[in-house]
């Protein structure tokens, strides 16, 4: 499980926001036990990427802009046009 995580509950659904640096596996390992929508930190690409648990793998929605809160709305709308929320 990944500590010290901060959420944006502004809007339902509260998505926590992972830290730069945070490896993949780690990532991985905390959406497969705790089910969290997660906003992960630029890295290489500049831009934030969203990761949710399908039920049975985790996938990752790349290329959601460089801006926190156009992240946050961008991968709120992906969930919604998907059948997550």
């Amino acid at each position: 499980m990944l500590d010290g995580l901060s959420y944006d509950d502004h809007e339902p659904p509260s998505i926590g926001l992972v830290p730069s640096g945070t490896s993949w596996d780690d990532v991985r390992d905390h959406i497969k036990i705790a089910h969290d929508f997660l906003l992960v930190e630029p890295g290489a690409s500049g831009e934030y990427a969203g990761a949710y648990w399908t039920g049975t793998d985790m996938v990752v929605l790349d290329e959601l802009g460089t801006d926190l809160d156009e992240a946050l709305d961008e991968f709120r709308d992906l969930l919604r046009q998907r059948g997550e929320l």
